[in-house]
Formats: structure tokens, sequence, C-alpha cells
């Protein structure tokens, strides 16, 4: 059965960590969804200017965590700091971890991962501006290109891509893990 993978997004991710996981994903034959609240395009930031649009695959008020086997977030600033603030959103991701299911998130991605009360005791990173964000919501932050706790795969910023695209991908092809939680 083809893996199908959601990733959650909006206005202003950064477009490397869209478009390269997406393209490493789908090189593996898994299905990929760009996942978001509106329907239609949504605008990537690239390098400090608006980019280009993407096509989303499904509106988030269509699909749940159950209809996808992983779930990613890209970073940028505008795209977490928007998803964190949607109810919406913070149920989807929450539920990934509830149903065990790996979740990848880089650079500025786990502020929504904050707000939907998932990092609490888990190992991690990020990009460096939001260390703090994470430790003070109970994240043990360590800087590393990668960081796998139990199916969450988490990296610093688009130098890390690689390493994020090969153990995302491990992660998706191993399953579920019974030590995944909220």
């Amino acid at each position: 059965m083809k893996k199908r993978i959601a990733i959650l997004a909006t206005n202003g991710f950064e477009e490397s960590e869209l478009s390269s996981p997406k393209e490493a994903m789908e090189k593996e034959g898994f299905e990929v969804h760009i996942v978001s609240p509106e329907s239609g395009k949504i605008k990537a930031w690239n390098k400090g200017n608006w980019s280009k649009e993407y096509q989303v695959d499904k509106k988030l008020s269509e699909v749940s965590a159950k209809d996808y086997n992983a779930l990613v977030l890209p970073g940028g600033v505008i795209n977490p700091d928007n998803l964190r603030t949607n109810k919406e959103a913070l149920t989807f991701v929450k539920n990934f971890f509830e149903q065990k299911k790996p979740v990848a998130a880089i650079c500025h991605g786990p502020w929504t991962l904050i707000s939907a009360g998932v990092v609490k005791g888990r190992t991690m990173t990020s990009y460096n501006s939001i260390k703090d964000d994470l430790i003070n919501a109970g994240a043990n932050w360590v800087d590393k290109e990668v960081v796998v706790d139990e199916g969450f795969v988490t990296s610093r910023n688009p130098d890390d891509l690689p390493a994020f695209n090969s153990k995302l991908i491990e992660e998706i092809k191993e399953g579920k893990h019974e030590e995944q939680h909220a």
C-alpha cells in the first residue's frame, strides 16, 4: 500500500523546506499532499523574498490525520506563526502524535508543535532563534543537523535538508512508533 504524507503549510513557508522533502518523498514512491487551511495556491518565501506559488492538494477541513502515514512541517517564520493560531491545524498535528505516526519539522516549524502541546519531554532541534521557546515548552533542545526521537524528526535550517530528508524517509518506512507521544 502506498504511503500518504501530508505537508501542512500556508503562505510564507520556506520554499526549500517544502520542495526538497516533497521531492525526496515522491522519489521514494510516497503520495505527498500539500495540506493548507486555504484552498487554491499558497505562496513560498525564499531567502527573504516572496517566491512562487504552490498548488494546495487538500484543504485542512477536508482531511484528518487518519488519512496519512506521516506529517511534515516546513518552516519559514510566517507559515508556522499563522498555523500555531489555527485550532484546526493544531488538532491535525496533535492527532499524528496520538496515532503514533512519524512527524517531521524543520527550522521554525516547531513553533506549531509548541502550540499543539506536543514537545514536552521530547529531544529535538530547530532554528536557533526559537531554541528558548522550545526549552520553555519543556523540550530537550540540542544543536544537531537532525534529531530523531521515536518517530519525531527535527532539523535546524535548509542546510540540514539532506540529513532531514534521509531520516524522514527512514521513519516513514518504519511506520508507527509505539513510543511516539504527545
